[in-house]
């Protein structure tokens, strides 16, 4: 098998930007590490935001602000480096807080409120490290934690539609290239190796409206969730890994 990692990406905040890396460590039955660990709450009050924040088990998706129910967060950017969390809009920077101290979180919130008033209040800014806000996070594990994908697919998927398509849409950690179009969707329950890291192969990724989001606008002209329908038969695009070692991934290195 002739397939490669092209591309490399985590999400600091739940559900919103996307940055691209050269490497990224993973942590076994975890994930990449920094990856989805700040999230904004939506619609809850200050005692439930903290219980969700350090209690995965108490977690509902619409406990979240996302792009499937705030698609107007899609421009905005979020780059996490050295535990400094800085919001930016257009490359522009709005604000940068360190991390470290949650007594800055407020000023996060604050922000995003003070520049989109139409946002159901209250919401409130989370960290956990250690059970991140993935969608299936409990407090026996994290799972759906890396999600891989075929670029080849959504070469397919443009085919099949006659539009160019972005990327960054589908949101994954893993891009590989060198496989033929939805050949990942026969690695289901597979071992597959990345720079001699063993990952179980877990799941097809099911896509949600957020897809049909052009990257860093609200632009939802095009329907992707009815083209995989019509065109595939289903709704997927990728597949969720499970870290089976520790480890270091590299863009270039070869899935075995």
């Amino acid at each position: 098998m002739n397939c490669t990692i092209k591309s490399l990406n985590y999400s600091p905040v739940k559900s919103l930007s996307f940055e691209s890396i050269n490497s990224c460590n993973v942590k076994k039955n975890f994930g990449v590490i920094n990856d989805r660990i700040f999230a904004f709450s939506r619609s809850i009050d200050f005692e439930k935001a903290k219980l969700i924040e350090k209690n995965p088990n108490k977690r509902k998706l619409n406990n979240f602000l996302t792009l499937k129910n705030s698609p107007v967060l899609n421009k905005y950017n979020f780059i996490y480096k050295k535990n400094k969390l800085t919001m930016l809009l257009k490359e522009k920077e709005l604000i940068s807080i360190n991390s470290d101290n949650p007594e800055n979180f407020s000023l996060i919130s604050e922000k995003l409120l003070e520049l989109e008033s139409s946002l159901e209040k209250p919401i409130f800014f989370l960290k956990n490290n250690d059970f991140p806000f993935y969608d299936t996070t409990n407090s026996n594990n994290v799972m759906n934690s890396i999600s891989l994908i075929n670029i080849n697919s959504i070469k397919d998927l443009e085919n099949k539609i006659n539009k160019k398509l972005e990327i960054q849409r589908f949101r994954g950690n893993f891009y590989v290239q060198g496989i033929e179009p939805f050949e990942e969707r026969n690695w289901i329950n597979k071992v597959i190796k990345i720079n001699n890291i063993p990952f179980k192969v877990q799941s097809h990724i099911p896509r949600c409206v957020a897809i049909n989001l052009k990257p860093k606008t609200d632009d939802n002209s095009i329907n992707l969730l009815q083209s995989l329908k019509k065109n595939f038969n289903h709704f997927d695009m990728g597949i969720y890994l499970i870290a089976l070692e520790d480890g270091k991934i590299n863009v270039g290195d070869k899935i075995e």
